[in-house]
């Protein structure tokens, strides 16, 4: 072990815990705007319709979805695929800003569609998706057949999303409103947004960024978080400005010097979760949230379940099922706990679903 690593500050599992926790705005919720979340956050994921709604629920004072939505009707936030791959719902401007600094993670999973892609001229291909899509919005299937006109030899699916992998392309709404649904058209962010493209984010202000939101952390933490690759340098460029520690593994985690980083034992509610929460896909090691015995537990046969927390670790899953919301712990809790599992999620179905009513459950726990 190096003088170095003698030296760094171990911080246990619990701590890293309620670090994080707090930085998500999951130990009190926040007075935040639903746009200043959604940048602090640095994007929600947005899979599905509904997610970005319940992890802002899950986290914000005075939450209604119709604030969400409005700003997603105004263009003040879109929904385009960004971080992993995955389509996140942005502000604005972080839209313009940090896909491009994606970029280059996007432009490696063409490779993958490289069969079906033989004699097609990539740059040709992103002026001609670009020139369809800003004549309208199209769904994929309308880029696929548009771009099969042009390359018939070619595999239509690998097409499509050669384009969505070249261009900045967003999901216009309806699509993505609450309570609206409307099918996946896209446009450009330019088009759409009525603004010229943006640099890319820098790199180190947005390791800082992800610090302030999802630290203490690791390089490896990062590079999960983002799909980027190498940015051990920036790391390295950053170290005169952060704090480092030690997990309970020896591996080095980073932070910035005025981050909150909680006493362990700081109180934890629980807290009901969406599915795709970037709490838990952010952090190559997710035992931080995931215990060990829980992990992979929210998958079941094909269905992925949404998350509930208690004393902030992964806990067991929920949803509603007709009139009921159902609770499925992965464990035994305390008469307390389930008192206070069963007071959040009837203040998170009177925030989600004013108008409705549901019975709250606790089912059998699943395999």
């Amino acid at each position: 072990m190096t003088k170095r690593t003698m030296a760094e500050p171990v911080l246990s599992t619990r701590a890293l815990n309620r670090a994080t926790l707090d930085r998500q705005l999951l130990l009190r919720r926040s007075p935040m705007s639903a746009l200043a979340a959604v940048e602090h956050l640095l994007g929600l994921q947005a899979q599905e319709v509904k997610p970005p709604y319940y992890t802002l629920a899950a986290r914000l004072d005075g939450f209604m979805p119709e604030e969400l939505s409005g700003q997603l009707a105004d263009r003040s936030a879109v929904r385009m695929v960004t971080i992993r791959s995955t389509i996140h719902l942005h502000s604005a401007d972080d839209a313009l800003t940090l896909r491009p600094l994606v970029q280059p993670a996007r432009d490696r999973e063409i490779n993958i569609f490289r069969k079906g892609l033989v004699g097609v001229d990539l740059d040709r291909l992103a002026v001609i998706a670009r020139e369809l899509v800003e004549a309208e919005p199209r769904t994929m299937k309308q880029l696929r057949e548009a771009l099969s006109a042009e390359w018939p030899q070619a595999d239509p699916q690998s097409l499509a999303v050669a384009a969505r992998c070249k261009l900045p392309l967003v999901q216009v709404t309806p699509r993505g409103l609450w309570g609206r649904g409307a099918q996946v058209a896209l446009t450009t962010v330019e088009h759409w947004l009525e603004r010229p493209a943006e640099p890319a984010a820098s790199p180190d202000a947005t390791v800082l960024r992800y610090l302030a939101a999802f630290g203490p952390a690791s390089v490896k933490d990062m590079q999960t978080w983002s799909g980027l690759t190498r940015m051990r340098a920036v790391f390295e460029r950053l170290r005169p400005e952060l704090l480092t520690f030690r997990d309970e593994s020896g591996v080095e985690l980073f932070d910035l010097p005025d981050a909150p980083r909680p006493d362990p034992d700081t109180p934890a509610p629980p807290r009901f979760l969406p599915e795709f929460d970037n709490l838990l896909l952010s952090h190559a090691d997710r035992t931080r949230v995931i215990p060990p015995p829980n992990r992979g537990r929210t998958w079941h046969a094909n269905m992925l379940y949404c998350p509930f927390l208690v004393d902030g670790f992964l806990a067991g899953v929920w949803r509603i099922i007709d009139d009921a919301l159902v609770i499925e712990p992965f464990g035994d809790l305390t008469k307390a706990q389930r008192a206070e599992v069963t007071e959040e999620a009837a203040r998170m179905l009177q925030v989600m679903h004013p108008q409705e009513s549901y019975d709250i459950r606790f089912g059998t726990v699943i395999p």
